[in-house]
């Protein structure tokens, strides 16, 4: 029996991991309180209990795994907001190791992170996991570095394995409103309120877009199928579908039954995003798992997500 404790479980990605994992019929671990990110000692205070709980049932059940998708990150993200959490990461790192109950039993952890940003300064045509990262802004650097944290711990501990997910453009519904990224959901309330849609890329900008529940279930695909073997492992999680923004402009002008009012131009976050970036993961072929729910079905779904938000608020 296996127990699963999601850390970031309000998020995009996080959320949709635990619908996976709930439809799997694995147990979920949930912290008695919810976590104060931006108070250091506080957070301390709460993983430290969080993790003797976990333990207690880890003891139980034989088998465990963490999932990070945590942290408020994004592109643009200067060094200073992203240090709490990797400061976080390292305290349950260690609250871990001094847990024999988590340390002598059977253990996997995977970190989620963006494949755009770790390979954004990249020169191949196509991405693998043979590309070497090539960070370019803060928030790539920070996740090297969460990485780093991971591989020390895990060849410390031969019974436990660690999955580097490096995810590519995810989107979803329910997008978080206060996090800066996500264009799909961007041009979606954009839609919805009538208002001009920013881009500030060339509308040619390739990018692979995954829905959050697909790529959430190739994460525990890809967790479980490398944990029969301890180790430090890598997966490029994506669709392995490139499109451009016009491509989904396209979608949004079919399914809003209108243009979407466009403005393109040139700021500061320009420079950071590659034009042309395409995935294909080579690592464990035979659990590959390609996306299921189409980028038509996956904008449309959004839309009506997005919809329905907008709708409850003017009542």
């Amino acid at each position: 029996m296996t127990i699963a404790w999601v850390i970031g479980g309000g998020g995009l990605l996080g959320s949709a991991l635990c619908r996976a994992l709930k439809s799997q019929g694995t147990e979920l671990f949930y912290p008695s309180e919810r976590f104060c990110w931006g108070n250091g000692d506080k957070i301390t205070q709460q993983l430290a209990a969080a993790v003797h709980a976990f333990a207690a049932q880890v003891g139980i059940a034989g088998r465990w795994e963490i999932y990070w998708a945590a942290g408020v990150g994004t592109m643009s993200s200067p060094a200073s907001a992203l240090a709490p959490e990797t400061n976080a990461l390292t305290t349950l790192i260690s609250l871990i190791q001094s847990q024999p109950l988590l340390t002598a039993t059977r253990g996997a952890l995977a970190l989620a992170s963006s494949a755009g940003a770790i390979y954004a300064g990249a020169r191949d045509e196509i991405i693998s996991e043979n590309t070497p990262p090539a960070p370019t802004t803060p928030y790539a650097h920070e996740k090297l570095r969460q990485e780093d944290l991971l591989r020390s711990f895990t060849l410390a501990n031969h019974g436990i394995s660690t999955l580097y997910a490096r995810i590519s453009t995810l989107y979803g519904p329910r997008q978080s409103v206060g996090k800066q990224q996500g264009l799909i959901t961007h041009i979606a309330r954009c839609i919805l309120r009538n208002q001009l849609i920013q881009i500030y890329v060339p509308l040619d900008t390739i990018r692979d877009y995954i829905t959050a529940d697909d790529a959430a279930a190739s994460v525990i695909a890809a967790l479980r199928a490398t944990s029969a073997k301890p180790g430090v492992f890598t997966k490029i999680i994506a669709s392995e579908q490139p499109t451009t923004i016009a491509e989904i402009v396209a979608i949004y002008k079919r399914l809003a039954r209108r243009a979407p009012l466009i403005v393109t131009s040139a700021n500061k976050l320009t420079n950071l995003y590659t034009h042309h970036i395409q995935f294909r993961s080579l690592a464990a072929p035979q659990y590959a798992r390609p996306s299921r729910i189409s980028l038509l079905v996956g904008i449309a779904e959004v839309m009506a997500a997005e919809r329905a938000s907008f709708v409850q608020s003017r009542e």
